[in-house]
């Protein structure tokens, strides 16, 4: 009989693999200022500029020209801000530009300007987008939900729908939704547009992850902010309808423990455990909705209940397991990997042939929670 036992260290379940972040690529080609007049086109002003370029944008149009009325002197710092602004004011957009460049000829007073755009997703492919959305969330939100109730929705939906891109080639929504696989940009780009539409305020946010470029999404819920990763939280390889929460609604020091980011970001700084908590402590008649999902988010689990603490406790449950028919098994563990380890040995006695098991920390509270498997 084969007693070695197949270790699998997961600890955030992707192992690295699910960080690949493109932005848009600026490209510059030539400003020229002349004491002489252009041929007049439509003007703009600096006022104007910003909605022009998100019409633009939002149309997925490649060229934008018109006639700059101003002093010219500084424009290509204005035009770069704008384009900045424009893109940053509608997140998704601005993930899903490619690359964009400017020029622009004229006097010292007005300046003719074009600007071109490419883009990682055309029109149609974000209208088909917003209506699978649409659909989707259809199906998926029903009348009386609470919005802590649409978030965990949506974040299911997305892990079991989508698997991680391990080519790398796939950046979109689109790219998820219509082949089934997409990169991290994708899955918080897909995350970002339902959560919109379901009344969810949230955000891209871009950092590192793994030694990475990563990018996820923070998630305002009854005025406080969680991180959110839908791509952490999707197990690579990919696992058929397998859904973890470890990357759920987690504050910025639960999440800075592998996760970092440099840019300015709201402030996540309350346990979603407590929200939890204090809503199923106020009553009311959602109480029993905001049990269920302090229950499926294994927080008894955080708070000690139900805790194996040794190799008999663990060969109970397994033998309660193959008695029904099932081949893994998922429990809270109180101990080291190392106590654990020596803990599964006695499941052969069991007749079990092979062991494998995933761990990952039980929040900050020391604990493990383990996904043992069998045959």
């Amino acid at each position: 009989m084969n007693r070695k036992i197949g270790v699998r260290l997961v600890k955030c379940l992707v192992a690295g693999a699910a960080l690949a972040v493109l932005l848009p690529q600026a490209v510059e080609w030539g400003n020229d200022v002349y004491a002489a007049s252009v041929k007049p086109a439509p003007s703009v002003s600096s006022q104007q500029l910003q909605n022009k370029l998100l019409q633009a944008m939002a149309t997925r149009s490649e060229t934008l020209t018109f006639t700059y009325q101003g002093r010219v002197n500084g424009l290509k710092q204005q035009l770069q801000t704008a384009i900045q602004q424009a893109m940053e004011s509608d997140p998704y957009v601005n993930y899903t530009i490619k690359s964009y460049a400017f020029s622009y000829t004229g006097t010292t007073t007005s300046a003719q300007v074009t600007i071109r755009l490419s883009y990682r997703e055309t029109k149609e492919q974000t209208a088909y987008v917003d209506s699978t959305v649409q659909a989707v969330l259809g199906d998926i939100i029903t009348k009386g939900m609470t919005d802590h109730e649409k978030v965990k929705a949506i974040h299911d939906w997305i892990v079991v729908r989508l698997k991680y891109d391990e080519a790398q080639q796939k950046y979109t929504a689109y790219d998820g939704l219509k082949t089934g696989s997409t990169v991290c940009q994708g899955y918080s780009l897909l995350a970002y547009k339902m959560l919109e539409r379901a009344g969810i305020t949230n955000r891209i946010v871009e950092g590192r992850a793994g030694g990475q470029l990563h990018a996820w999404n923070l998630v305002l819920l009854d005025g406080r902010w969680y991180h959110m990763d839908t791509t952490w939280d999707d197990p690579t390889p990919d696992r058929a309808n397998e859904v973890s929460t470890s990357y759920y609604l987690l504050t910025d020091s639960e999440m800075r423990r592998d996760h970092s980011w440099v840019k300015p970001y709201p402030q996540a700084n309350t346990s979603y455990r407590e929200t939890l908590s204090a809503l199923i402590a106020a009553g009311g008649s959602k109480t029993a909705v905001y049990q269920k999902l302090y229950n499926n988010l294994e927080y008894p689990l955080q708070d000690g209940k139900g805790l194996v603490k040794s190799s008999a406790d663990i060969k109970e449950q397994v033998h309660k397991m193959i008695n029904k028919g099932g081949t893994s098994l998922t429990f809270g563990y109180q101990g080291t990997e190392r106590s654990l380890k020596e803990d599964l040995q006695s499941l052969y006695q069991l007749g079990l042939k092979s062991i494998s098991y995933q761990i990952t920390d039980l929040g900050s509270t020391g604990n493990l929670r383990v996904t043992l498997k069998w045959t």
